[in-house]
């Protein structure tokens, strides 16, 4: 038996994750990178929810308009600025601290929606490096573009 008098809804969740598991599920929490457009709204289920509609916009560029923040001439704009490298330093500082402190609370998923005006360039841009650093740091992440 187990005495959950005391014990706060994360202690309860690691002492059955040891108990029952391999003890090692509490250390991984799955990562979910959205980038999404704020013209369509706000995705319902973040977690935290993050304005890139600072940076510098491509759609006003006649020739990235069509193309996302998938393809190479829009990632060579979006590195054009130092606003862009800024942010994105900041922002995976912030990530690094935040994950293992959410990460302790037991939490087992963060959904991270990344938004710009109209989900096609800069968020979708932004999103995808904080998806590959969140896997450079061994995280259980996904991505997804919603408004793409």
């Amino acid at each position: 038996t187990i005495d959950t008098s005391t014990l706060t809804t994360a202690q309860l969740k690691a002492v059955v994750s040891d108990m029952y598991g391999d003890g090692s599920q509490r250390e991984h929490m799955g990562v979910i990178v959205r980038s999404f457009g704020f013209k369509y709204g706000l995705p319902l289920d973040s977690d935290m929810v993050l304005d890139v509609r600072f940076l510098p916009n491509p759609f006003y560029d006649e020739n990235l308009r069509s193309l996302t923040g998938n393809d190479r001439p829009v990632a060579d704009f979006m590195c054009r600025f130092h606003q862009t490298f800024d942010y994105l330093r900041l922002e995976k500082q912030m990530l690094d601290f935040l994950l293992p402190q959410y990460i302790n609370e037991g939490k087992s998923q963060l959904v991270i929606s990344v938004g710009c005006t109209g989900g096609q360039h800069r968020s979708v841009y932004i999103a995808n490096k904080l998806y590959e650093h969140l896997l450079e740091q061994g995280y259980n992440v996904d991505i997804t573009h919603r408004d793409m």
